[in-house]
C-alpha cells in the first residue's frame, strides 16, 4: 500500500524526518525490500552496482549501533561554516532551529528507532581525487535517495545523517563489514511517520542557486 503522491509531491515532501517517527512501530521486512528493489533501479558509474544496504532491526544490535551513533555525534567536526553559509542558515531562521530541536530529539530517542539503514559502497574514496570521490558518490548517493523516496511513499520516514563518519571502523566491527573494501556512507535512521502530511519546505529563492550559460 503506498501514499497517493503525485511525483512532484513526492519529490517536494520527503523529508528529513526527525521527530515524527514513531518509535513504537515496528517497520515490516517486506516494506523495506521493496524500497531496496526500488533502490537498486538507481543510475550506477559504469554499472558497476557496488552497493550495499545494512539492515539493522534486531533489538541488542540495534543498541549496540546506536550506542556508536551517540558516541560518534560529538566528534563530527566537518568544514568550518562560511559568511555565505551563515547567510543562508539564517535566511529561513525557524526551520534550521528546527533542525537542531529535530536532531536534538533523534539523539535522545535513537535507542528506541526500529531499524536503521545503513548503506555502503565498495572502494574506498580516503585521500582520493575528486574523479575518484564523484565515481564513489555518485555511485550511492542516487540509490539511496531512490531508496527515501520509496520509503516516504509506503508511510515510512528517513533521515540521511552521517554520524557514523567518525567511528565508522567500529561500526563496520559491529555489523562484520570488511572496512579495507567497503564504505560505510550514511547512517539512516527509519521508522513509519506521525502522520503524512509533510510539506515542501523553506528554501533560498531559485534566483540563488539558478545559472544559465555559465556562472
Amino acid at each position: 500500500m503506498t501514499l497517493n503522491l503525485t511525483p512532484d509531491e513526492l519529490l517536494s515532501t520527503t523529508r528529513a524526518v526527525r521527530r515524527r517517527l514513531d518509535l513504537s512501530r515496528p517497520v515490516p521486512r517486506e516494506l523495506i525490500e521493496e524500497c531496496v528493489d526500488l533502490a537498486v533501479q538507481a543510475p550506477t558509474g559504469r554499472n558497476r552496482q557496488r552497493w550495499h544496504f545494512l539492515v539493522v532491526t534486531e533489538p541488542e544490535r540495534r543498541r549496540a549501533v546506536a550506542d556508536i551513533f551517540l558516541r560518534a555525534l560529538p566528534l563530527a567536526t566537518g568544514r568550518p561554516l562560511t559568511e555565505r553559509d551563515q547567510w543562508r542558515m539564517n535566511y529561513h531562521a525557524g526551520s534550521t532551529g528546527r533542525v537542531f530541536d529535530g536532531l536534538r530529539h533523534l539523539a535522545a530517542n535513537i535507542h528506541r528507532v526500529p531499524a536503521f539503514v545503513i548503506p555502503g559502497v565498495e572502494g574506498r574514496t580516503d585521500h582520493a581525487p575528486v574523479d575518484v570521490q564523484a565515481g564513489a558518490w555518485g555511485s550511492i548517493l542516487p540509490a539511496v535517495w531512490s531508496f527515501m523516496l520509496a520509503a516516504r511513499a509506503r508511510g515510512l520516514g528517513t533521515v540521511w545523517t552521517t554520524a557514523q563518519a567518525p567511528l565508522e571502523r567500529e561500526l563496520a566491527e559491529v555489523l562484520g563489514v570488511p572496512y579495507d573494501e567497503v564504505m560505510l556512507a550514511a547512517f539512516v535512521p527509519l521508522a513509519f511517520t506521525l502522520g503524512t502530511d509533510f510539506r515542501p519546505a523553506p528554501r533560498i529563492p531559485r534566483e540563488e542557486v539558478l545559472h544559465w550559460q555559465g556562472w
